[in-house]
């Protein structure tokens, strides 16, 4: 790694966004083919893409390299884009706010769109993070700092609060509730065990339609894991790294930068190892609100968060040497229209695995799941480097930016004034 820093232009940071948000739709695509695809863990099943023994093997290698820690990136880089936004309206004397709040309203139109194609999206709900995120930003940066940190570890007082009173979790068996009643008045599904079945047969109307209930259970979810506050937390700090310029100065920043790279390798490795083990073996235990539930908690808040941050740390210094910057700027295009390619990917899971499809479902184990999910990945580099060299911005990415700015931009390159 080339140790010799130069102070960041503005234009290669705005590259060096785009390419970690690649990074992250990268990860984000990995952990999210598990569910896409319909795997289970059943020992019985055989296929030619099922490899028991590796399988459960590279499960535990997702849980320990991937899970969380690309969210974590994601909603990093939403925090340091938002202070971005807002400095440059302040800079001008612009008040920016009503074109955040605008962008944020058709963001979670988007979002919601999205979520009928694929009840895994995060957009809907960081744009309505993203307003909460709005009522912090005149906090100073060491409070914004404390109270980010302090919200990645919430998640261990609130999991400890729901084992001594269940009450608590009444919000996820309201969402579940009406997610399974909505099931079935739309598709006449009343169990996990007759959705298997109908799932196997639906085609693209019905997996719509399920879709719908599907918002609520995505919802009760993220409730249980108390992500709302995992990841605001992240928000936070990564709205200081924006508003401060950190990654600007970054030849001054180099020691807290390696600190962070330490930091999150000495703890996080052996957090997420011992999480790894418990999400293989006792996940159950942990929506039964056990003590085992409770040590996976645990590990989560310190591992994710710090490991995350540890990969964010190795990006910035590595993208500073020349073959470093050469080789990672290949993911910028994909970064640079990171929501088309993140619907993208959420229609070619659907195209490929559900039986409306090509109907791979169940017959796909995470080793070749890893290998088709950076296939794409790969494939979405080709296309994207090719797109942009022909129009300013991906597809959904234009229509957000004209409708948040109420005027159709210019899509092609020639034409951008």
């Amino acid at each position: 790694m080339n140790q010799t820093l130069t102070p960041v232009q503005n234009q290669d940071r705005e590259i060096f966004m785009d390419v970690l948000r690649g990074f992250a739709i990268l990860g984000i695509f990995i952990a999210n083919l598990n569910n896409f695809s319909y795997y289970s863990a059943d020992a019985n099943l055989r296929g030619p893409f099922l490899l028991p023994d590796l399988d459960q093997k590279m499960s535990f290698l997702h849980h320990m390299f991937i899970e969380g820690k690309f969210y974590t990136i994601f909603s990093f880089l939403f925090g340091w884009g938002l202070a971005l936004q807002i400095k440059r309206g302040t800079i001008s004397g612009n008040d920016v706010i009503p074109t955040v709040k605008r962008r944020l309203l058709f963001m979670l139109l988007l979002g919601f769109i999205h979520l009928l194609i694929w009840t895994g999206d995060i957009v809907f709900f960081y744009a309505v993070l993203g307003f909460v995120l709005l009522l912090f930003r005149k906090f100073s940066d060491r409070t914004l700092l404390w109270t980010g940190l302090g919200m990645t570890l919430l998640p261990i007082l609130l999991y400890s609060a729901k084992m001594q009173w269940q009450w608590l979790n009444a919000p996820f068996d309201l969402l579940y509730a009406t997610g399974q009643q909505i099931d079935n008045m739309l598709i006449g599904v009343t169990t996990d065990e007759e959705y298997k079945k109908f799932v196997e047969t639906a085609g693209w109307w019905e997996v719509l339609k399920s879709n719908v209930s599907g918002i609520f259970y995505r919802f009760g979810y993220l409730f249980f894991v108390s992500r709302i506050f995992k990841v605001l937390g992240i928000f936070l700090i990564g709205y200081v790294i924006g508003r401060t310029d950190f990654y600007k100065n970054i030849v001054q920043n180099k020691k807290i930068i390696y600190w962070i790279i330490s930091i999150g390798l000495v703890i996080g490795l052996p957090a997420n190892y011992f999480m790894a083990y418990f999400m293989n073996n006792f996940m159950d235990d942990y929506w039964a609100l056990k003590m085992n539930g409770f040590y996976q908690t645990l590990a989560y808040a310190f591992g994710v968060a710090p490991l995350g941050f540890a990969y964010i740390g190795l990006f910035m210094l590595s993208f500073q040497s020349a073959s470093g910057n050469k080789i990672m700027s290949l993911m910028a295009p994909v970064g640079k229209m990171a929501f088309s390619n993140y619907v993208m990917q959420s229609l070619i899971g659907n195209f490929v695995f559900l039986n409306a499809g090509l109907g791979f479902m169940g017959q796909v184990g995470p080793v070749f799941s890893t290998l088709f999910g950076i296939s794409v990945f790969i494939g979405q580099i080709i296309f994207s480097t090719i797109w942009l060299k022909y129009y300013n911005f991906g597809p959904i990415e234009w229509l957000w930016r004209s409708a948040t700015y109420h005027e159709w931009q210019p899509m092609l390159r020639n034409k951008l004034i």
